[in-house]
């Protein structure tokens, strides 16, 4: 069953991109002139920039620097990072899904870089970079992230510095791809019954989901171990509070039909199919029946697999986003793989990974990818250790299946992910290498088999 999303988010989309286009033709003009007003006074000078006894002077600017991660709990130190120029088409987006996005009315609000990203790959062979993707039409930059979490410490430094806060330093890197996608790890309601017998029990406000919307967010799945933390009455809200703000969901639904059904989208003439599973449920009452709402479960690969073969039917694409695993562990356990060998084989081109909070690495099955976690994206205030090391895996992907990876490391302090680089970013991803099956990780981010 399809939906698409409202008309007015599209042209939202449409408009930011042409003004970073005129942002970045007017940025260009400027340096063009102080470049010039430069060399004119430089030649002025004691024998001039131009005279011919003078060497070519040559500078290598610094990639754009990013504001040091604060160390204490005030985030009010926290610089955010200047969207990077983009030079992209929006994408032509059309949804589908069981879910019956609303219409979106809410999408009044500005979609900064937004458009879960909707970058017009048109530049980036390998691996559709945060800042450019692959040729316009002829490929489809992906964009995925971890778990997010808008309550709990993320809400309350929601609620002291902004809705928009957690997205300031990655707000490029969401935005720029044509579609993006992330898991949402809790339920948006006011109301509901809280789960019994669980350690941790989540709720959030649907005031967050604009800002999520328009940092680049186009689809979450909803096929983990908290979407029901406030039973069916918190599910139900959640999908109408995500249908209001014009984000896509899977993985759940008022019944086993609606869960397991894709949400279709279209980029660029390819149309990229989105299924959320889980084998991550706190009971059996959770999974989704044909009389009852719940989630749709993967404790047994029929049920998926047989989405996915129908969904190929649809779509030109087909990403599985799975809950699996175990927490803080960073290496997937054998029927991760196991499982993800079955997507693939029934026609899945990507499987994305999440619930261990923590990354794993990446695998490449039969040409196509796999990756086990995403670890968290935005989920705590105060992360430690490796809950802290995220960010943002691109794809750009042809119309036949196949992909380009490439990760953006990023670290997350204060609710904020942010971009890293030097040192810190070559550890990560080294560190990505080690833990990843015949894949290397290189120090741009991209991602190929050994």
């Amino acid at each position: 069953m399809y939906s698409s999303r409202s008309e007015a988010h599209q042209h939202e989309k449409r408009r930011r991109k042409k003004r970073f286009r005129l942002l970045l033709t007017v940025n260009l003009m400027i340096v063009g002139l102080i470049v010039v007003l430069i060399a004119v006074w430089a030649s002025a000078e004691d024998g001039g920039l131009f005279h011919k006894n003078n060497k070519p002077q040559t500078e290598e600017s610094a990639a754009a620097g990013h504001s040091p991660d604060p160390t204490n709990s005030s985030a009010g130190g926290n610089s955010s990072a200047e969207a990077s120029p983009e030079a992209s088409a929006a994408p032509i987006e059309t949804s589908a899904a069981d879910n019956g996005n609303a219409s979106g009315a809410d999408n009044g609000g500005t979609k900064e870089d937004n458009s879960s990203g909707q970058s017009d790959p048109s530049t980036t062979p390998l691996g559709g970079s945060s800042s450019s993707g692959g040729a316009s039409g002829d490929t489809v930059s992906l964009a995925f992230v971890g778990d997010i979490l808008l309550a709990e410490s993320v809400g309350d430094m929601m609620k002291q510095y902004g809705d928009d806060y957690p997205y300031k330093e990655a707000l490029f890197h969401l935005s720029e791809p044509d579609l993006t996608a992330a898991n949402l790890e809790y339920p948006v309601t006011n109301r509901g019954i809280p789960a019994e017998d669980k350690q941790f029990v989540f709720k959030g406000d649907a005031g967050a989901l604009p800002a999520l919307r328009d940092s680049g967010i186009d689809i979450v799945t909803l096929a983990n171990n908290h979407t029901l933390d406030q039973g069916v009455e918190g599910l139900m809200d959640t999908m109408t509070h995500l249908n209001k703000a014009g984000i896509n969901h899977v993985g759940a639904g008022k019944n086993d039909t609606e869960a397991f059904a894709p949400v279709i989208k279209e980029a660029n003439g390819i149309k990229v199919a989105y299924i959320g599973v889980s084998k991550v449920v706190p009971t059996g009452d959770w999974k989704a029946d044909k009389n009852r709402a719940g989630v749709a479960e993967t404790y047994d690969t029929t049920r998926t697999k047989a989405a996915i073969k129908k969904a190929k039917e649809k779509a030109d694409l087909v990403v599985v986003m799975v809950h699996w695993g175990i927490e803080k562990a960073e290496t997937p356990e054998q029927y991760q793989r196991d499982f993800a060998r079955e997507y693939i084989d029934s026609g899945a081109d990507l499987v994305i990974g999440s619930h261990p909070h923590v990354l794993q690495g990446f695998e490449q099955y039969k040409g196509k990818w796999i990756a086990y976690s995403l670890g968290n994206f935005i989920f705590s205030a105060y992360p430690k250790g490796a809950t802290a090391d995220t960010g943002v895996l691109n794809a750009v992907c042809t119309k036949s299946g196949d992909c380009d990876l490439k990760f953006d490391p990023m670290n997350n302090n204060l609710a904020q992910p942010k971009p890293v680089d030097g040192d810190k970013a070559k550890t990560l991803l080294d560190h990505l290498t080690a833990l990843s099956f015949g894949a290397k990780v290189r120090g741009d981010g991209t991602i190929a088999a050994k």
